[in-house]
């Protein structure tokens, strides 16, 4: 078939892949512009950008598609489908009806659960059981287009949002290949979304990362795991001497009781407003991530030190 790809990050990478692997004709790639970034700020493209020029295909960076100009220039490429994953620009109603297929998008939930633009993150926040990868048509509704494929994945009690994602994007890559295949024979079905247990998965917003220990352990133990490793739960932490702002990357529930935010042993594990959680894995501002034990040489804790 003749697709246009449309993706930004890491994420959307796989498919990309997996679509030429195929032996699909990629007749354009459209990917966020190449942004400043580094300690050098110099501008740099994204994983899929990358990926396309390795695989020497077209790339087009506008920074809207609202425009007749831009429109006219998708519906020239004639594709059959485009295949959406992680792209990050609204789609106007003239490019969703440009291909003839329509366009097919990639999203990390089981919908309507999860709706918008954080949906990894915010299924392990809310402690749920189960997630999934799907194939779905695109409408001019946020994620609310009709379901043609699924897969389910179990979220496991120490599954952070990178574990996720890494499954989810090897497994949504070959999801959508599928659909597309099953597409170029006629046999590609969908069904609505179901009207009820509608939820909306909205951007992390900075303050939501700060751990507040007077929430139940388990709330406190899904928000790191849901913010790992981006863009990290933190605490301050007074380390030798100087309050030191501290990121969470992986915790367990764990045995204990106190005043929310004590430190409760020599383990790192701190007192919750019900139960405890052992912080696992930390990072210091300006250094790289340690399990807790090194960390602990590295600082001067004690029994009884609160943590806020």
């Amino acid at each position: 078939m003749r697709v246009v790809f449309m993706g930004t990050p890491d994420f959307s990478v796989p498919t990309l892949m997996e679509i030429v692997g195929q032996g699909h004709e990629v007749v354009a790639v459209y990917s966020q512009p190449p942004r400043p970034a580094g300690r050098g700020m110099e501008e740099r493209k994204t994983p899929v950008h990358q990926a396309a020029d390795q695989l020497g295909l077209p790339v087009f960076t506008p920074t809207s598609l609202k425009s007749e100009e831009e429109q006219e220039k998708f519906r020239a490429l004639d594709a059959d489908v485009a295949v959406v994953v992680a792209y990050g620009l609204l789609l106007p109603k003239a490019i969703l009806d440009a291909p003839h297929e329509g366009c097919l998008n990639l999203h990390g939930s089981l919908l309507p659960r999860w709706r918008g633009a954080a949906p990894i993150q915010r299924a392990i926040m809310a402690g749920d059981a189960e997630t999934g990868v799907q194939v779905m048509r695109m409408d001019e509704g946020l994620d609310t287009g009709d379901i043609c494929m699924s897969e389910t994945i179990p979220i496991t009690e120490q599954m952070t949002a990178e574990d996720l994602h890494d499954k989810m994007m090897v497994l949504g890559a070959d999801l959508m290949v599928r659909a597309l295949g099953a597409l170029s024979r006629g046999l590609l079905t969908s069904r609505p979304q179901a009207e009820e247990g509608v939820t909306y998965a909205k951007k992390i917003d900075k303050a939501e990362s700060r751990i507040d220990f007077s929430m139940s352990a388990k709330e406190v133990h899904n928000i790191i795991r849901g913010l790992s490793p981006f863009p990290g739960a933190w605490v301050m932490m007074t380390i030798r001497g100087k309050e030191q702002r501290v990121k969470l990357l992986r915790s367990e529930l764990a045995d204990g009781a106190g005043v929310p935010g004590t430190l409760l042993d020599d383990a790192m594990t701190i007192a919750c407003g019900e139960g405890a959680v052992r912080l696992a894995k930390l990072q210091r501002a300006g250094k790289g991530a340690m399990n807790a034990d090194e960390f602990l040489r590295g600082a001067d804790l004690t029994i009884g030190d609160v943590i806020t």
